[in-house]
């Protein structure tokens, strides 16, 4: 039994939290913590009421408020708490400086996104990986990228090399949302890191070299399981980068997510009018940031689950040779009902299918099957224990071997 603390109570915060609380063998404490207490104190009472009307342990939590730009403050936070773990769920610009108070107060760490500057939309992992030998001197772990993608998708491709494959040669990550929450345009998780994410160049990995597209330049009609053919754009992920080190015999390696056209024509006329600048801006004398105005006055991604309909499909399609040397191909997946998420938990899939995932990321490190010094990625570890915990915590998976993957019709 162990104490951490979640920073962070978006909507992935909140998920995390409920599902730390459901597991109190391995969750004694949960410290919840963000800028604002009032929002912390909300998910406490939600996820105390949630304890009570299903007949469970109702769980010890507490709430702080904390600046995570600050390591002084998140260190006053660590020093009065003493946590096992941290549970970094905020934005990714303060994924050094929980580094850094983590590595100041001996506490272990984990998060769902790499590190990228506030004031450029680049993201990769060289910065958290400077931290290795910092983190393995000191005997702490820090896991990195544990949500869904990055994060299960790292374990799945892991779980495929060990089970399935002798070789993996083609890997690629699938990401369709099927749902409908109603508004005429709203981001599932952080706007401001949605957009930024979406808008700037793609990247895939072919023949070991890095190959650069225009934002949204390739796509291609994938079909999903339950779901059906969606348009699917390639974007880069930051999990490519690290799979394609761990995992060296993988020539080619790309990430697709899928968009409807009312939103992309919707992120059209944002970026033509500037408002998906992140350079500051005079405005009545005063500096604003056109993205971070504009994520205050778009829809809440918190606040999309109660009428969200649909679900999400996300998995990993793998070709390559079998354990005898064979040609295999080979498609995991997972499919998450919106609505379900938000029954359980008050937000909707997006958010479900990142928060469970850190919370199984906390448990394996907790119980002893990740636990390994320094800075390493999901895939590094043994995914079997991580496997068998997804479809226990909400998540279940799916297995389709030598089918036909399509990603190969896709001439790049």
């Amino acid at each position: 039994m162990a104490k951490i603390i979640i920073i962070g109570c978006g909507g992935v915060g909140t998920v995390c939290a409920h599902k730390c609380a459901q597991n109190p063998q391995v969750f004694s404490e949960i410290v919840i913590a963000s800028r604002t207490r009032k929002k912390c104190d909300a998910t406490k009472a939600a996820i105390e009421e949630a304890a009570r009307r299903d007949g469970r342990p109702v769980p010890v939590i507490t709430t702080a408020a904390v600046d995570a730009d600050s390591v002084d403050a998140l260190c006053e936070l660590f020093r009065a708490e003493k946590p096992q773990m941290v549970i970094n769920l905020a934005l990714p610009y303060q994924d050094l400086t929980i580094m850094d108070a983590c590595l100041e107060c001996g506490v272990n760490y984990l998060d769902t996104a790499n590190y990228e500057p506030r004031d450029e939309a680049h993201f990769e992992y060289s910065w958290q990986w400077a931290y290795r030998e910092r983190f393995e001197k000191a005997g702490l772990t820090a896991i990195l990228g544990c949500g869904f993608d990055p994060g299960v998708s790292g374990v799945f491709t892991a779980y495929a090399a060990k089970h399935y494959f002798s070789a993996m040669e083609t890997l690629d990550i699938v990401d369709c949302n099927a749902g409908n929450h109603g508004k005429a345009f709203a981001t599932n998780f952080n706007p401001e890191i949605n957009i930024r994410e979406i808008t700037q160049n793609g990247r895939y990995y072919k023949d070991g070299k890095w190959i650069t597209t225009g934002p949204l330049e390739y796509h291609a009609s994938l079909t999903y399981p339950e779901i059906g053919p969606r348009d699917s754009y390639l974007l880069y992920h930051e999990e490519l980068e690290s799979l394609v080190q761990n995992f060296p015999t993988i020539r080619r390696a790309r990430f697709w997510m899928t968009f409807g056209q009312e939103y992309l024509t919707h992120l059209r006329v944002i970026q033509n009018i500037g408002m998906a600048r992140i350079d500051p801006v005079e405005y009545n004398g005063q500096k604003i940031v056109p993205l971070q105005f504009l994520k205050a006055v778009l829809p809440n991604p918190q606040d999309l689950g109660e009428n969200y309909t649909g679900e999400t499909s996300i998995g990993c399609r793998i070709a390559g040779k079998d354990k005898e040397g064979n040609p295999m191909t080979y498609y995991i997946y997972n499919n998450c009902s919106h609505h379900a998420a938000y029954l359980e938990t008050g937000m909707q899939a997006v958010s479900y299918t990142t928060g469970v995932p850190a919370m199984i990321g906390a448990m394996m490190f907790l119980t002893g099957k990740w636990n390994k010094p320094g800075v390493h990625n999901v895939e590094e570890f043994d995914p079997d224990p991580f496997m068998e915990q997804l479809p226990q915590q909400g998540l279940p998976w799916h297995e389709v071997l030598h089918a036909d993957l399509e990603v190969d019709k896709i001439n790049m």
